[in-house]
């Protein structure tokens, strides 16, 4: 197989889509091992599909970012935020924008 280097930074729209194949090819090669935290985001943060161990990705991206990332930060609406971030069009979220990523019906507020 040939080995695959990280893409460009391309909006997600530009950026061509692995198939399923593909990425099972990629995860299952391990070359995402020789990759830098930078090389993970710029690679996965712009892939439907998910070629590295998210625990991996997750870590790259709270690196890159220089932040906490929470988990459901990663959800639709939450990824959309992750990658203007990464790209420098907005900043950080709030920890309410945060949390308001949350359907309010899963919000659960205990007051000490």
């Amino acid at each position: 197989m040939k080995l695959i280097k990280p893409m460009p930074v391309m909006k997600n729209e530009e950026t061509k889509q692995l198939t399923r194949e593909q990425a099972i090819a990629i995860a299952e090669s391990k070359v995402w091992e020789k990759w830098n935290n930078e090389q993970i985001v710029r690679f996965q943060l712009f892939q439907d599909r998910l070629c590295v161990p998210f625990s991996r990705f997750h870590e790259a991206v709270e690196k890159v970012l220089n932040r906490p990332v929470y988990t459901h930060e990663f959800g639709t609406e939450g990824v959309i935020g992750l990658k203007k971030e990464y790209l420098g069009v907005k900043k950080a979220p709030t920890f309410e924008e945060i949390i308001d990523l949350i359907p309010k019906e899963k919000q659960l507020i205990i007051q000490l």
